[in-house]
Formats: structure tokens, C-alpha cells, sequence
């Protein structure tokens, strides 16, 4: 199969990347989206309707979604994983809401404090609301390449989760390899045996590059046709259910890997990595994104 003429890119740093960062003002965050849209980023996670208690880096959400100024076709979304969370990002204009599970009973008993079959029976109040009002509602599953409590995943258990949130509602399912220990093979055997049942454009995939594989992992979906890629601005992020996990693969990185097969995201890479410099100088850090630092040595030179 030819690589998709055209890939989606959800940016996600500002939400899955930042709430496992330490915390950065809510005006940190705002410049972020804003440039996120300037680079011309067309879909981007800007925050988590969670308990404060649980996720704090996550606390200022609707300060933040309400105060951003991005381009009238920029779609943000938002984590809602209850009711309450629904409502709240109904009320900041969310134009997506985005629920979550695993594949892996131990990973959502210790991840969201309930089984498989309860947490998508909490989900149902959600895409109920949604569809009340005309709001898409995106699936992520974790640990679809592997877990940190039980190891290798089934790929079976992978469809039956999907087929679940898709009969929910969910327009789009997100693949997650929550802990980065995917590989190509792992890759086609699962997104393979997923195509036999489930429509290609409802898929996306959501890597992390812990064992430096993300890239390749990505490489591999795309062969067979998977056409939205998950990815955070300068390799923001990690797992704290999953001891070791790095960030999710770098949007920087990505853009890079597209425009090398011939694929247009129409993003701009230079704005992009601009961005991304920003946030981490706010983090205290450096990106880990291998584009990001290769762009900043240029720049300085």
C-alpha cells in the first residue's frame, strides 16, 4: 500500500506532554497553543478536565482554552473522562472531547481506578452529552503494543476495546503504546489484524519513544495506510503509571520523517521548533526531540 497523500498530525504536548512535565504558568501554556496554531498545527489536545487532586499541571484548563487565540479552523480538544469533566469542557467551547482506556485490565485498574467494561460504561454519560451537542468524541486505548504490569498485549484484546468505544460513539480510535516498548512487527500484527474489522480512517496511532522505536513504529503504520499520527512538541511527556517511559514521540521528528517520504503536513518546522524551545525554556529543560536540537545547533552556529 502507497504512503497516505495526506497525514493528520493531533498535537498533544500541550495536554498529554505538559501534565507529566513539572507545572508552567497558564500563560506558559497559552503562548504554546498559540504558537502550536502559528506553525500551523490543525488539531490540538489543550488541556484535561481531571481532578486537580490527580493531575494538578492540569488544574488551569479552562483559564487556559479560554484565554488561547488560534486560527478559526484550529480544532481543540480537550481529556474529558466523566461527566463533570464533559460539562466543564462544554463550557470553554471544546470542539472535542477525548475519553480513555486500556487493553490492559491491570493498566486501567491502576490508571483510571476501574475495569475495561466499568470504565467504558462512564464513558457513555460523555459521548451522550457530546452528541447533544455536535461534539466529536475521540477514543485513546493505552498499552495496545504492550504493558507495564501484564507484558505483551493480545492483539484480540486491542479490537474487542475498539470495537467497544467505536459502537459508544467514538468517531476516531487512538493507538496507544503507552510505554514505548512497541516495534514494527508488533506494529503490522496488530493494526493488521484491526483493519479486518475496523474502517482505516477511524485510526490513529499514539507512540512513545522509550526505546527509541517510535519513529520506526510510525514508519510501519503508515505502510499500511494509518494517516493520523499522534506526536508532542519537542518530545514532551511521559507515563507515570509506566516507570521509564520517555515523552511521546516529537512532533519535530515527525514532521521531518513526513517530509522525507514526500508527505506535506503543511506545518511549518522552523515555527514549530520555536515553539517547542519556548516551552522547555519554561520547563527548565532541553527538547528531546533529535530535529529540535539539530534546528537550535543550526541556529546558533
Amino acid at each position: 500500500m502507497p504512503y497516505p497523500a495526506h497525514v493528520k498530525i493531533v498535537e498533544v504536548g500541550a495536554r498529554d506532554g505538559l501534565q507529566n512535565e513539572s507545572t508552567v504558568s497558564s500563560e506558559d501554556k497559552i503562548q504554546l497553543i498559540n504558537a502550536l496554531s502559528v506553525a500551523g498545527l490543525k488539531h490540538i489536545e489543550a488541556g484535561a478536565f481531571v481532578s486537580p487532586k490527580w493531575v494538578p499541571q492540569m488544574a488551569d484548563s479552562l483559564d487556559v482554552i479560554n484565554g488561547v487565540s488560534v486560527a478559526p479552523d484550529v480544532v481543540l480538544s480537550a481529556l474529558t473522562p466523566n461527566l463533570r469533566g464533559a460539562q466543564a469542557a462544554l463550557s470553554a467551547n471544546v470542539k472535542e472531547f477525548a475519553i480513555f482506556t486500556a487493553a490492559s485490565e491491570t493498566f486501567t485498574q491502576k490508571n483510571i481506578n476501574c475495569s475495561i467494561e466499568q470504565s467504558i460504561e462512564r464513558f457513555k454519560d460523555v459521548v451522550q452529552l457530546a452528541q447533544q451537542h455536535g461534539i466529536k468524541v475521540r477514543g485513546y486505548v493505552s498499552c495496545v503494543l504492550g504493558c507495564p504490569y501484564e507484558g505483551d498485549i493480545e492483539p484480540e484484546a486491542v479490537l474487542k476495546v475498539c470495537k467497544q468505544l467505536l459502537a459508544l460513539g467514538c468517531y476516531e480510535i487512538s493507538l496507544g503504546d503507552t510505554v514505548g516498548v512497541g516495534t514494527p512487527n508488533k506494529v503490522k500484527s496488530v493494526i493488521s489484524l484491526l483493519l479486518q474489522h475496523i474502517p482505516i480512517d477511524k485510526l490513529a496511532v499514539h507512540f512513545h519513544d522509550t526505546y527509541g522505536q517510535a519513529l520506526a513504529n510510525i514508519h510501519s503504520a503508515l505502510e499500511l495506510g494509518i494517516a493520523t499520527i499522534d506526536s508532542a512538541v519537542a518530545g514532551l511527556g511521559g507515563c507515570p503509571y509506566a516507570q521509564g517511559a520517555s515523552g511521546n514521540v516529537a512532533t519535530e521528528d515527525v514532521i521531518y520523517l513526513l517530509q522525507g517520504l514526500g508527505i506535506d503536513p503543511q506545518i511549518d518546522l522552523e515555527r514549530l521548533a520555536k515553539a517547542g524551545w519556548a516551552i522547555c525554556d519554561a520547563l527548565n529543560k532541553s527538547p528531546v526531540s533529535k530535529v529540535s536540537l539539530a534546528l537550535q545547533a543550526k541556529c546558533a552556529s
